[in-house]
């Protein structure tokens, strides 16, 4: 029996090069999750990530590198890796000849689990997914949601020591994705070893321990939530609506914003949808002299409250300052390496000095996402 001493999962130069591909889908990826560890593997579509967890839970067998679940190395023995792990794949492969209670007892059944008791552990776990009241209807009749904690329930039946879940929340109304992120906390707490993919990172960020970022096959940095954002994020975001004045250049304007002192980063982003101002609106119109001397008399102190609020209400739309819309305008986001009640008072009188309008100031938390798009680029995949 292999030692229990080490990782719950190692992957060692794993690489994963499909026939005909002029490309490895998956090209020497290296990490470990140690037990009872939550560990999120994170990446645009097609970065490797499907494939990874294809190879670790045995479905697919890699070119080379090794990859180790329980101790066990999955191509060697697929079988042996096969009773440590259990997986959730993004799609539904529940059997449809079966009554969801049925789906439980024979998973139960595969793993060894004695009738007795996989019997009272599908009970409890239907109950506790909200799907005893339908535990012996036919799956024809359960909605995606359903399927979706089903196929949690049934990877849980057998207690595994690693679990694999693959995109468990795509597509999924609220509700259910507020129960199903509720459960894999109950699993954690149980010191179950999960690896997790999802687009759904920020929501993410509050359950997993350690984040590694994959693009083309490659890792690009592992390392907790909080450290990724602030080692590439930033302290806090500050986003602007600005309208140029009118001989200025919007570029030459956010080059500007990047040297002021405490600016990590400057980038134009796109404006919402219908934000460009309504027509006839003149140039300059935004907060005006009004606005900024309104701006001005709130005061180092209020300014501080008002980031304190920002970081407090994470990233829930939050302190906001604006005015009525304007053409020509531009958005900038300036990713911030201190207090952004230090930066608000330098801003104004850049943007002042220029004679630009500031239309909209939002103050932010940096998010996971954020280090994802600074990472893996905006292109979509």
């Amino acid at each position: 029996m292999p030692s229990r001493d080490g990782p719950a999962v190692e992957v060692v130069d794993l690489v994963k090069c499909y026939p005909r591909a002029t490309t490895n889908a998956v090209d020497g990826l290296s990490f470990t999750v140690a037990p009872g560890e939550t560990f999120g593997l994170f990446g645009p579509n097609g970065a490797g990530k499907s494939t990874t967890i294809g190879i670790l839970t045995t479905r697919l067998r890699a070119t080379g590198g090794r990859a180790l679940v329980g101790g066990v190395d999955v191509s060697r023995d697929p079988v042996g890796a096969r009773a440590h792990l259990a997986v959730v794949p993004q799609h539904n492969n529940l059997d449809r000849a079966l009554t969801p209670r049925q789906n439980l007892l024979y998973h139960a059944a595969y793993h060894g689990v004695p009738r007795p008791e996989a019997e009272e552990r599908a009970k409890e776990l239907l109950e506790r997914f909200g799907l005893a009241e339908r535990a012996d209807r036919r799956i024809e009749a359960y909605s995606g949601g359903m399927a979706q904690r089903l196929m949690i329930a049934r990877a849980w039946m057998h207690e595994p020591e690693v679990l694999f879940l693959d995109e468990p929340t795509n597509a999924l109304d609220p509700q259910t994705r507020l129960l199903i992120w509720s459960r894999i906390r109950e699993m954690r707490e149980r010191g179950v070893s999960i690896v997790l993919t999802t687009h759904a990172m920020n929501d993410a960020a509050n359950l997993v321990d350690r984040v590694g970022i994959v693009d083309h096959g490659k890792l690009l940095t592992v390392d907790t939530p909080q450290n990724l954002v602030r080692g590439l994020a930033g302290q806090a975001i500050l986003d602007l609506t600005v309208t140029p004045a009118a001989r200025d250049d919007a570029d030459e304007v956010v080059a500007a914003l990047r040297e002021l002192d405490g600016v990590r980063k400057a980038e134009r982003r796109p404006l919402p949808v219908g934000a460009a101002g309504a027509a006839g609106a003149g140039r300059g119109a935004g907060l005006g002299p009004a606005g900024r001397a309104a701006l001005a008399k709130l005061g180092p102190g209020a300014l501080a409250k008002l980031a304190a609020r920002a970081r407090g209400n994470g990233n829930a739309p939050t302190a906001t300052l604006s005015a009525a819309g304007a053409q020509g305008r531009i958005r900038v986001r300036l990713h911030l390496a201190t207090d952004p009640a230090n930066l608000l008072g330098p801003t104004l009188s850049l943007l002042t000095g220029r004679s630009a309008a500031l239309n909209d100031i939002h103050i932010g938390e940096p998010s996971l996402e954020d280090v994802f798009i600074e990472l893996t680029g905006r292109d979509p995949r």
